[in-house]
């Protein structure tokens, strides 16, 4: 249990501004050892900008922090190194062709006159891993470890250079359900060895199952700091967005669909899937759940072009359509979101008009001739559709939107283009509640008013629950169950997907 009475960290009256914006406003935040906090908000709440404050990349304007006894009016890295503070991101920092021995000893070589010993080096990582409780091979490449591995590896990393307080920035994104039990263990062994945490996650439920208390951010304010295991969901939610909100439902819209624009027959992939058989509708949304590894997202590339090496049938408004690479797929009026969108989908250092409007560029050229005309009235038109929350200034770089925004400019991308068929892999993967349920909204519209059909891929059961008419549940590469209308719940789809 944690002491409460000591603390490893405590923040008071932090006031943050960026470009005369002020983004937090007299925040407070403590942490006891042992403690585990979790951070909820919306993208955009200052949840980022508060815990990066805390490890010494930002400096505040006002408030002062408090680090074992000893106050600071800012942190730098160093401060906050010397201090025991760590960060592990959601996107990895390792070194992906060093060993997990390698890794988790980067920066702490210790070499004597030029020589490393590698004694020393496997005997840190042995004794990091057992402190831990988990059993890695520390000769092998980090590259060819899970997600799941690679992050127990950083957070080694971070014990080994005396870690007291942890910052866990969404630990669980990526993760299959067991690899998140793992990830929970480790938290488990980090807590008796009296090590901080601080939790941010959108995964509602993931709340009281391992935080102790919970502190939700809304617009750079504290909006509650509760006991984790009293909050109730439709609280947090309410303290997130502002509002009361009802807990997982159902849609309540489910139009008859039309006609069969996407039928995938027998499709195989070696490795990855076989035998999968679904269709997709006019007006209707289709999930595939399954668990990360399960094939869904290898099924949804390859309707897009991806994987032009499968084998089957598939089939486009009633014609053979073969997906041989996704420019085939773009002709044939398909839209796809990967779940990398930051790698994969958005050209981070590119306006957001011009992210929303690359695939229309045919469209709007003129003699062979792009201007940014067309881009721009497209952007400030989805921008209200969707309720992208921006300057909305089409000059600003869609990196400076919060991730659910880009997802909607993402989305808007699709949308502009006219695509009949939309494959989207983890559409909300990262993603907060609010902007969760506006993307809800806008796929169910859309599906409903343009008489699209809309493919999703998904390892989120109350993403399947909220969004899909029908429920196509995958494991292990093979379909093994199909749900439609209030037979999708929580039970039936993790059931079948275990």
């Amino acid at each position: 249990m944690p002491d409460k009475d000591m603390k490893l960290i405590s923040a008071s009256g932090i006031h943050k501004s960026f470009g005369g914006v002020e983004v937090l406003h007299g925040v407070d935040l403590s942490l006891a050892p042992g403690e585990v906090l979790a951070l909820l908000g919306e993208n955009g709440a200052g949840k980022s900008t508060l815990v990066k404050i805390i490890a010494g990349d930002y400096i505040p304007e006002q408030g002062r922090i408090t680090c074992s006894g000893v106050e600071y009016s800012s942190l730098d890295p160093i401060k906050a190194r010397e201090a025991g503070i760590r960060m592990i991101f959601q996107e990895l920092s390792d070194a992906p062709t060093l060993t997990v021995a390698e890794n988790i000893s980067m920066g702490l070589w210790g070499a004597t006159r030029g020589i490393v010993s590698w004694k020393k080096i496997n005997e840190r990582a042995e004794k990091a891993l057992s402190m831990l409780g988990v059993d890695i091979d520390i000769n092998k490449k980090v590259g060819k470890l899970r997600i799941g591995e690679r992050q127990i590896v950083e957070i080694a990393r971070a014990l080994s250079d005396n870690a007291r307080v942890l910052i866990l920035d969404e630990p669980t994104a990526a993760l299959s359900s067991a690899e998140s039990e793992r990830l929970f263990s480790v938290i488990e062994s980090l807590r008796s060895q009296k090590v901080g945490m601080i939790y941010i996650t959108h995964r509602l439920d993931e709340v009281a199952r391992i935080a102790d208390r919970v502190n939700v951010l809304r617009d750079g304010s504290v909006a509650l700091l509760a006991d984790a295991k009293k909050a109730t969901r439709g609280e947090l939610v309410s303290a997130m967005i502002g509002r009361d909100a009802s807990d997982v439902s159902h849609p309540t819209d489910r139009p008859k669909p039309g006609g069969k624009i996407l039928s995938a027959h027998n499709i195989e992939l070696d490795r990855a899937f076989s035998g999968i058989d679904f269709d997709v509708h006019e007006g209707e949304v289709v999930a595939l759940y399954g668990k990360v590894g399960s094939g869904t997202a290898e099924v949804a590339e390859t309707i897009f072009g991806l994987h032009p090496e499968h084998r089957g049938e598939i089939k486009l408004n009633g014609k053979i359509f073969s997906p041989k690479d996704p420019n085939t797929a773009i002709d044939n009026s398909i839209g796809f979101l990967p779940a990398d969108r930051q790698r994969l989908g958005a050209f981070m250092i590119r306006p957001v008009a011009e992210n929303l409007g690359v695939p229309s560029w045919p469209r709007y050229s003129n003699h062979g001739l792009i201007t940014v005309a067309p881009e721009e009235k497209a952007y400030i038109n989805w921008t209200d559709r969707l309720k992208i929350r921006s300057r909305k200034d089409p000059k600003q770089k869609i990196a400076t939107l919060s991730g659910g925004n880009q997802q909607k400019v993402l989305l808007a991308r699709w949308f502009e283009g006219s695509s009949k068929l939309l494959v989207l892999i983890e559409p909300t993967r990262g993603v907060d509640v609010g902007a969760r349920r506006d993307i809800y909204e806008t796929l169910r519209r859309s599906a409903k008013e343009q008489n699209i059909g809309i493919l999703i891929t998904t390892s989120d059961h109350e993403e399947v629950i909220q969004v899909a008419d029908r429920a196509v549940v995958m494991s292990k590469g093979h379909k093994v169950a199909e749900f439609k209308g209030s037979t999708i719940t929580t039970e039936s789809l993790i059931t079948t997907a275990s």
